[in-house]
């Protein structure tokens, strides 16, 4: 189990990484800088929150039946139903800012499943058996190449943006921002897809390029 939970330590430290990047880049840019006390706070509870989600899915994929269809078509409704969970308590916590929020779940659910499932599918091949005795990092080169692996996680910055985008226009944001909330919503998307293809080089190159005992896997 303990290389379970590095690859879950791995998994919530590079979407860390990514909401940190996102949120430098939000505050040098306009009109988001005016919405950005507003939506901040929202964004560091939602990673958060999506960290939590992508442990009980890495967690799945570990269990000896995982891989099969038979088993996913079943995970599935499960892990959906207790992101839902996970969910209400980032909504507990939301409620004590000025702003509101409102899932839409019949808009996110399928974005949702998209990305857990690609997780789920990315961690049975770094988990897998013949992986087990090597670092993390090396279990990643024999699970991708370096080109798949830097498309696997712009895809799933990618998804992750489009359920924030989605979140996005459930924020109740004060009167004055209202008639921007089309503009921040594009903004903030334009600058999270950005964000992701520079993290997601970054890290494929960490990751296929520095020797072992170095970069984000040298805890595993």
């Amino acid at each position: 189990m303990k290389r379970v939970h590095l690859l879950a330590k791995l998994n919530g430290r590079i979407l860390k990484a990514f909401s940190q990047r996102t949120t430098n880049a939000l505050r040098a840019a306009l009109p988001l800088r005016l919405a950005l006390p507003h939506i901040e706070p929202i964004l560091a509870l939602n990673i958060a929150k999506e960290v939590d989600k992508d442990r009980l899915v890495i967690m799945r994929a570990s269990e000896p039946v995982a891989g099969s269809r038979q088993n996913w078509d079943q995970a599935l409704p499960e892990l959906l139903a207790a992101a839902k969970k996970i969910d209400s308590a980032f909504l507990a916590r939301v409620g004590t800012f000025p702003v509101g929020i409102v899932i839409d779940y019949e808009k996110i659910n399928p974005i949702r499943a998209q990305r857990m499932k690609l997780l789920y599918e990315a961690s049975l091949k770094i988990l897998a058996p013949q992986n087990k005795n090597v670092p993390l990092r090396h279990a990643v080169q024999e699970a991708f190449s370096q080109a798949t692996f830097e498309d696997l996680l712009n895809e799933l910055f990618r998804l992750y943006a489009e359920e924030t985008r989605l979140l996005s226009h459930s924020v109740h944001l004060p009167r004055l921002l209202i008639p921007l909330r089309e503009l921040i919503t594009q903004e903030l998307f334009n600058i999270m897809i950005h964000t992701a293809k520079l993290l997601a080089h970054d890290i494929t190159a960490i990751t296929f390029r520095q020797p072992a005992g170095e970069g984000i896997g040298r805890s595993g």
